[in-house]
């Protein structure tokens, strides 16, 4: 005889539930980052032309968490033992210096006559007069945020007022890899019109109106940069359009007068927006990291080492004029044999053939399948290899 009523359904006996575990505390990315560089460590600031160099590489995962962490990558490959001799020497800082207080001498008088004949037809850009004389708006704030908080807001009003504004060293905010970024051009042009003119001023010499071209180029990526974090501001700015053609100031041959040349910058711009959008995110590199990862440049050089390699990188030779900490990451791909430190085009020929030793075994016939078309080309090469090297030594002249 069942011991339940025969009418209805059983009583429920409440299950037991198995305690909920309290949810770790969320750690923020800046605190996360600020572990990484260091607690007692300031962030050094990321600068357009390590963006540049971020955005021509945006494979490196080493570099895009150092450089998001605020890591002082100098710093760092001197206490790994392979320090980098890279950056501007004090002589041409100090000459860059000078020349730029001149160009900007007088409220920027010269610098306006350079923009209104380079970029606005010379007295058309004013409706019959150069510009003379410019609002130069008062930028200082505390901190780079507030720095790039006041900058927005002087944009705005003088895009709002439809006259000339020189902002003399602003500040832009540009996030890259899910980190800002603080950017300082060296002027930021507000035309009558709303349109805004990027002025980069540069020591090399322009002689005969023709300068360098591998650094016209540099100046060109570096002012990309500058250009996409002023489109943000843009986007929320009524009236307001950032010009493609950037101002490039140079001394006048063998003197120390400017002259300038407008750099059309939209190839760069596209280009380093499509890389830098390619970037992984900077909390996913770190999130990746074991436990107690840090480059603080107070640990020892054999953690500082394990610390470095836990972050994958994208070594070429290229990083060698681009990075502080390239002659580190050359050192370790030679010794890994990684065809990297061949360069980017060798490592693109080579296919899924990763190291020089594996090369060489393919192309001895050791390894590989023979029905690859990069095993095949090895083979083909070397055995022409050892055919004109037969021939030269039997003495069978070249045909």
């Amino acid at each position: 005889m069942s011991e339940y009523p025969a009418s209805g359904p059983p009583p429920q006996i409440p299950a037991t539930r198995a305690p909920v575990p309290a949810p770790k505390p969320a750690t923020t990315l800046r605190h996360r980052l600020a572990e990484l560089r260091g607690p007692s460590v300031a962030p050094h600031p990321l600068d357009a032309r390590a963006l540049a160099a971020l955005a021509a590489n945006p494979g490196c995962r080493r570099r895009a968490l150092l450089d998001g962490a605020g890591v002082d990558k100098a710093v760092l490959a001197t206490a790994l033992g392979s320090p980098a001799a890279f950056g501007q020497s004090q002589f041409a800082f100090v000459r860059g210096n000078a020349f730029e207080a001149k160009v900007k001498a007088d409220g920027g008088t010269e610098l306006l006559r350079l923009l209104a004949e380079r970029l606005g037809g010379g007295s058309e850009a004013v409706g019959g007069e150069a510009p003379a004389t410019a609002v130069v708006p008062d930028l200082t704030a505390a901190g780079p945020e507030g720095r790039a908080a006041r900058t927005a807001l002087a944009l705005r009003e003088a895009t709002a007022a439809g006259g000339w504004a020189l902002l003399d060293h602003p500040m832009l905010a540009l996030e890259v890899a899910g980190s800002p970024a603080y950017l300082e051009p060296d002027a930021v042009v507000v035309h009558p019109d709303g349109t805004w003119t990027v002025v980069e001023i540069k020591s090399f010499p322009m002689i005969d109106s023709s300068a360098d071209a591998a650094k016209v180029g540099a100046a060109a990526r570096q002012s990309a940069v500058y250009v996409l974090a002023l489109e943000r501001i843009a986007a929320v700015t009524e009236g307001a359009a950032v010009g493609h053609r950037i101002l490039l100031v140079c001394p006048k041959d063998f003197s120390n007068l400017p002259t300038a040349s407008v750099v059309d910058v939209r190839k760069q711009r596209a280009v380093t927006d499509r890389q830098l959008t390619r970037l992984t995110r900077v909390e996913d590199i770190a999130a990746a990291l074991p436990e107690g990862t840090s480059f603080d440049p107070g640990r020892s050089p054999e953690e500082l080492g394990t610390a470095v390699e836990a972050v994958p990188a994208a070594y070429a030779p290229e990083c060698l004029a681009a990075c502080e900490l390239a002659f580190h990451c050359r050192a370790k791909a030679r010794a890994e044999g990684a065809v990297e430190s061949l360069g980017r085009s060798v490592r693109g020929e080579l296919g899924g053939l990763t190291t020089v030793a594996g090369v060489l075994a393919a192309a001895a016939g050791k390894e590989g399948d023979p029905a690859d078309p990069t095993v095949s080309a090895l083979r083909r090469a070397a055995a022409l290899r050892a055919e004109a090297l037969a021939g030269a030594e039997g003495g069978v002249p070249c045909r």
